[in-house]
């Protein structure tokens, strides 16, 4: 088993910047792969960002303002979230898996954490 808790959200003001982290603890085999996810309210969830063994992924449309990075020393994977727009307003959440990693594929993600709310405005 892998538990993931979030921490990090908050509300900020669009252009604004904000780090969230994913603590993952347990059988770290299991979490070699890792996602944040976001689901925006009456929207379906969408993958954000993804980390495996060094390789990345983005959405389009973060890709150039998100960063996403991992410390295995601390067990956790980082968002790091620059020139947040209101359209990023939603629930991110943290997914790890073991291999082969899904990426942008939520089904293949195993474990979920419970969500750190983001609040953009304008």
């Amino acid at each position: 088993q892998v538990q993931l808790v979030e921490s990090g959200g908050g509300s900020v003001q669009a252009g604004g910047s904000l780090r969230l982290s994913c603590v993952a603890s347990g059988d770290m085999d299991r979490a070699y792969c890792m996602g944040w996810f976001r689901q925006a309210a009456g929207k379906e969830r969408e993958a954000v960002a993804a980390y495996a063994g060094g390789s990345t992924y983005y959405h389009n449309s973060v890709q150039g303002r998100f960063i996403i990075s991992r410390d295995n020393t601390k067990n956790t994977v980082y968002l790091q979230m620059n020139s947040l727009k209101q359209e990023d307003t939603a629930m991110y959440y943290c997914a790890a898996s073991s291999p082969p990693c899904g990426y942008a594929d939520a089904g293949r993600y195993t474990f979920w954490g419970r969500g750190t709310q983001v609040t953009v405005s304008s």
